[in-house]
């Protein structure tokens, strides 16, 4: 379940609501006088870190690379390794 930081935009009333992301859409819609709060930079949502992602699952489990060899040796397989 997921916590959501939100927003009055009349009154300025700041509170949290926790549901599911499935339920959020329906929610925003009931609640047309509600807005998600960015104001707060530790609730806002990000994209995480930038990078490289296979090299960096090679750095933190170096023997992943030799299981996804294994398997693209097998017959109608489309995995490659990394």
């Amino acid at each position: 379940m997921a916590t959501y930081p939100i927003i009055n935009k009349k009154t300025g009333e700041q509170k949290e609501i926790a549901m599911s992301i499935h339920d959020w859409d329906q929610w925003k819609t009931d609640n047309p006088e509600w807005d998600r709060d960015y104001s707060d930079p530790t609730t806002f949502p990000g994209i995480g870190e930038v990078g490289d992602f296979q090299d960096k699952l090679k750095k933190t489990h170096p023997g992943w690379n030799d299981v996804l060899h294994q398997v693209s040796k097998q017959p109608g397989s489309t995995v490659k390794p990394l």
